[in-house]
């Protein structure tokens, strides 16, 4: 069964960037918000340690400061006018969540206690500095739900455990979207003036990933699919402290509390590698020295991992605590509750008296959707935009994290261009007018997913999804060289090949996960094809991209941005290798690139 939906403005995707977006939008427009999950189980919930904010609450702070250390911890590659707008309006953002009842830390003064974070420094790079705004280690769950309810304050409709499979685009604009509401099997589409994607990332192409089960990237498959580019794709952030084997995140909030990293001979390492910011350095910086120190046998006991350790004798044995002051194990309790449950449970461990094993885990894309500083996605390399489609949070690249982010910038920029979005969009819709929809907008891909739920193929999903995870993690992840990543390419080419002959079991409509995943597995595909070829084209180390063949910066031939595009006849189903890489130039403006140190 067909159903048809007319909005002002559509909004995919339930997180912290789309819940913003709604709710500025729905001030002057009708909103839906349509999500594969139900709302405060997105994936914004997970995000633990804070959300930046020069506020200089606990010491001194400025923006120019903040958008220093967000420039140089994306290598340069950062788009500095979008630095510039995270860094001063991420003040008014965070007042705007504190106002709506978000219940942020409080100093004895009852202004919002900051901490520590890696790579956020004062007076450009001399120190660490308090800038993370948080609420114990709930930062992201925290804003979630006071979003969430502020949407429902404004009557925002939403449409929960809906597929966004397809997008509508006809004669270069962006008319809607085609859903498929997962309890029924019904094909919903969704017409509007304005879409705004927020779908957050697409991680699950690792093996090991911070990333729920859900981010697996449809709409940004979706765009690349449209012939739309994607940009900067080979930069994708391995966080340092996922838990061993199973990626679970530990936030750097406990590194902001003094933890250290430990190696096999009971070395604190990270003093080799930063010797000023040490374990607090970019989260590149840190994982590439995990890596290093386990590729040269100092991982415990000879295996591949390093210890994270938040043990308070250590903590104050190393930095006297932070600011100076002694740190007790109820403190820390206080601090880092979900954190510290988490190592109990997932390991086994008992983090006040021992090492917790970690190791690198595919955690965000710097990459994605380009759009310009109102949210509004580029049709190509000169700045062009896409009339009435719009991106915002981690699915989007507005380029203000470069190669490489710093922590707490993932919350700060979905509040900040979430909020651009919601208004920029609302601003568009009381001028545009509904276009006419195509005849049957939704044939292509309920044709596809007729083709997976029916034939008698014989490749299973799974299998085809754990052998890209395989080669997606081993060859293009923290460190790369040109043949490991043409190897990878090569696989994935043949898992794409081999999609076309999966089959699945379950034959339903009601529920049928089997069938969406099969769906998410050909995004997945056409995502991992389209990163490996963005990182092979690369011939630099620059932030998360780092390259044994190629290790120094280069900026005389690569401070540019990557915009690679889907030549091919439009699909829903994953693309041929017909593609092609153009570039655009790195927006400068007070900030010349200079050699990273920490």
């Amino acid at each position: 069964m067909i159903h048809h939906h007319q909005f002002d403005a559509i909004i995919v995707g339930a997180g912290g960037a789309g819940l913003m977006a709604a709710l500025h939008a729905s001030k002057a427009a009708n909103v839906a918000v349509i999500s594969k999950l139900y709302p405060t189980r997105s994936h914004t919930g997970t995000a633990q340690g804070g959300i930046a904010a020069p506020l200089a609450n606990m010491e001194e702070d400025n923006p120019e400061w903040y958008m220093y250390d967000t420039v140089k911890g994306g290598d340069y590659l950062v788009d500095q006018d979008a630095a510039e707008v995270l860094a001063h309006e991420s003040i008014d953002a965070v007042v705007e969540l504190e106002h709506m009842g978000l219940p942020f830390d409080r100093t004895p003064e009852g202004r919002i206690e900051q901490r520590r974070f890696g790579g956020h420094t004062a007076d450009f790079g001399k120190r660490a500095v308090m800038r993370s705004c948080k609420s114990a280690d709930r930062t992201g769950h925290m804003i979630l739900q006071t979003l969430y309810q502020a949407c429902i304050k404004q009557n925002v409709q939403f449409f929960d455990e809906f597929f966004v499979v397809d997008l509508v685009v006809e004669g270069g604009m962006c008319l809607g979207a085609v859903a498929i509401e997962i309890n029924t099997g019904d094909v919903h589409v969704f017409h509007a003036k304005a879409t705004l994607l927020a779908s957050g990332g697409f991680g699950r192409m690792f093996k090991v990933t911070s990333n729920a089960h859900s981010l697996t990237g449809e709409p940004v498959a979706a765009v690349y699919r449209r012939n739309l580019p994607l940009e900067d794709l080979e930069f994708f952030q391995f966080h340092p402290t996922g838990i061993y084997k199973m990626g679970v995140l530990l936030s750097e909030a406990a590194r902001g509390e003094g933890g250290v990293f430990v190696n096999g001979k009971g070395e604190r390492f990270m003093e080799r590698y930063a010797p000023n910011m040490k374990d607090l350095a970019s989260r590149d910086v840190c994982s590439r020295a995990i890596y290093l120190e386990i590729k040269d046998g100092r991982g415990i006991n000879g295996k591949d991992y390093v210890y994270l350790d938040i043990r308070p004798e250590t903590i104050n044995g190393y930095k006297s605590g932070p600011g100076g002051k002694t740190v007790t194990a109820e403190e820390l309790e206080k601090k880092l509750p979900d954190i510290i449950e988490m190592m109990r449970i997932y390991l086994g461990v008992e983090p006040m008296k021992e090492g917790v094993p970690i190791q690198p885990t595919a955690h965000y894309a710097m990459g994605g959707i380009p759009t310009d500083l109102n949210c509004q996605v580029l049709a190509d390399a000169t700045g062009a935009v896409v009339p009435g489609l719009y991106a915002a949070g981690e699915c989007a690249c507005v380029s203000v994290h470069g190669a490489n982010r710093l922590g707490t910038n993932s919350l700060v920029d979905l509040v900040v261009f979430g909020r651009r979005g919601g208004r920029a969009m609302a601003e568009f819709v009381k001028s545009a007018d509904f276009k006419p929809m195509p005849s049957a907008p939704e044939a292509p891909v309920v044709a596809e997913l007729e083709r997976i739920r029916t034939q008698a193929g014989q490749e299973k999903a799974g299998i085809l999804r754990s052998e890209m995870q395989e080669i997606m993690m081993d060859n293009v992840g923290v460190f790369r060289t040109g043949p490991m990543i043409q190897i990878a390419l090569n696989k994935v080419r043949e898992l794409k090949a081999r999609f076309a002959h999966v089959a699945i079991d379950d034959k339903g409509k009601r529920f049928n996960t089997d069938l969406l995943e099969a769906y998410e597995l050909g995004a997945m595909l056409d995502l991992a094809e389209a990163t490996a070829l963005s990182a092979l084209n690369r011939t630099e180390s620059r932030g998360a991209h780092s390259r044994d063949d190629h290790p120094k910066r280069d900026d005389v031939n690569w401070l540019k941005h990557t915009f690679i595009r889907y030549t091919g006849a439009p699909t829903v189903a994953p693309t041929s290798a017909e593609t092609e890489i153009t570039y655009k130039p790195v927006t400068i403006t007070k900030f010349q690139p200079k050699e990273r140190t920490y």
